[in-house]
């Protein structure tokens, strides 16, 4: 998609505020999406927005704006309409499109005009010189997820490369892979995005062939390569599937340990605090997707028994379905453990909507039993007086700053806490043929108080009801 060899590529934003839409929300909409584009490497020198009841079926925008967006790109401003039979060819590859170009219609125009109050921007002043922009961009960062069809016909009038916000997550997604099991999530995503977008490249040959792997009889070009895509994505779930088995075992094998999930909106400061909590050398990057890989590390200063602190993968507004499903095992971490950290970054304007991402998330991916604590992060960066109105509205959650000593320790002891108001006391017997217990208690129990006589050893133990009646089995008891 881009090449990261070249100088930084520069992009400009196209974005359409629906009905129902938030001007504070759409604002923040776009500030995010220019943050992917810095994420991946690109300049951003330009917007262009429009109010619509709905997106144009044929190039997202009007014809006004696709001419404005060419002022940017340098592209002809409108969908070049080719011959019949190419129409055809387009109309056949993407059944979704009601034609090749794109079809201005009055009565959406004048639906955006009500919905919104106002005149829709391109009919607001017709025949108004525009300022052309003396900066040329070479992508084009559209907001919503585009039909091939609305891609192509925007890749027409600008001129430019277009990527929709899908696009630019799982290329940032896979710039950032960096174990086998995140690289081979990315690559299913990525085909299983690519495979609906394979245009017919075949100038309209009659394909008839055979041979092994060839083309069937009548199969096209295109269908060849969605093939060959099936197959691919096929073959890397395979691979795929093994792996979660492997980290299936070794969930299971920490069955009986305490654990806990730090989830939250990417960039939120999930990392940061797996850094402080773990003492660990987790990447921590001012960059959107930062981390893809879970990382487990015990709770630093280590306790008795061990707490497990997991980091997952940041979540996004609009993240791609498929992503979710590749990175299923990645977060079984958050649906298995213990106790779920929500990491809040308070300083950003839109949290309430990013929270409400990371729920819907969670949801789908079936982490809903497990406990949960809010933890707004950054308080370094509000006022006092917002922060007394987070409290009143959410008076569990914790406030905090990674720049704060006081913090880290006020957040381990909470974490500490949760998992002491589980244990129990009791006592155990061990012979001195059993001995090996006795270890064993030490290593997933709190040993409250040991001593011996000629029979073996007596301990009075603190930890989970479950650990507690594995231990009796283990000594017979």
């Amino acid at each position: 998609m881009i090449d990261p060899a070249r100088p930084r590529p520069r992009a400009v934003l196209l974005s359409v505020q629906l009905p129902g839409v938030r001007d504070a929300e759409f604002e923040s909409s776009l500030a995010e999406l220019a943050r992917l584009a810095k994420t991946l490497g690109l300049d951003v020198v330009g917007r262009v927005t429009q109010k619509r009841v709905r997106l144009a079926t044929g190039a997202v925008v009007g014809d006004g704006k696709l001419r404005e967006l060419a002022t940017w790109t340098g592209g002809p401003g409108v969908v070049p309409v080719g011959p019949p039979q190419a129409r055809r060819r387009a109309k056949a590859a993407d059944a979704e499109t009601e034609s090749a170009g794109d079809v201005r219609d009055p009565a959406t125009e004048a639906d955006a005009a009500a919905a919104f109050g106002a005149v829709p921007e391109e009919t607001a002043a017709p025949g108004a010189a525009r300022d052309e922009p003396t900066i040329r961009a070479d992508v084009v960062l559209v907001d919503h997820d585009l039909t091939p069809s609305q891609a192509r016909n925007l890749e027409r009038a600008s001129g430019a490369e277009v990527l929709d916000r899908s696009a630019v997550i799982l290329a940032i997604f896979q710039r950032h892979a960096r174990s086998r099991e995140a690289r081979l999530q990315v690559e299913i995503a990525r085909l299983a995005y690519l495979a609906p977008r394979l245009r017919e490249t075949g100038g309209g040959r009659d394909r008839q062939g055979g041979g092994i792997g060839g083309r069937g009889a009548g199969e096209s070009s295109s269908e060849l390569d969605r093939r060959k895509v099936r197959d691919r994505i096929a073959e890397l779930r395979a691979e795929l599937a093994q792996i979660e088995r492997d980290a299936s075992t070794r969930r299971k094998r920490r069955g009986e340990q305490s654990t806990v999930a730090l989830v939250g909106y990417t960039n939120a400061g999930k990392s940061s605090w797996m850094r402080l909590l773990t003492g660990s050398g987790v990447l921590v990057e001012d960059k959107l997707f930062a981390t893809l890989d879970t990382t487990v590390r015990a709770l630093h200063p280590e306790t008795i028994p061990r707490i497990l602190v997991s980091d997952t993968v940041g979540f996004i507004k609009k993240l791609p379905h498929d992503l979710v499903a590749s990175f299923r095992s990645t977060l079984d971490e958050a649906r298995d453990c213990d106790l779920l950290l929500h990491i809040i970054d308070a300083s950003d304007a839109s949290f309430q909507a990013q929270m409400l991402v990371t729920q819907d998330v969670l949801a789908e991916i079936g982490a809903t039993d497990s406990s949960r604590r809010l933890v707004f992060n950054k308080v370094d960066r509000i006022d006092t007086e917002t922060r007394a109105r987070l409290a009143a509205e959410w008076p569990d959650a914790l406030f905090v700053s990674a720049k704060d000593p006081d913090a880290v320790a006020a957040l381990r002891e909470s974490i500490l806490a949760f998992f002491e108001q589980d244990m129990e006391e009791a006592d155990l017997f061990v012979p001195y043929t059993r001995q090996r217990v006795v270890g064993e208690a030490h290593t997933s129990a709190r040993v409250l108080t040991e001593r011996h006589d000629g029979a073996g050893t007596h301990l009075r133990v603190r930890a989970r009801p479950e650990v507690i009646g594995r231990l009796r089995e283990q000594v017979g008891a």
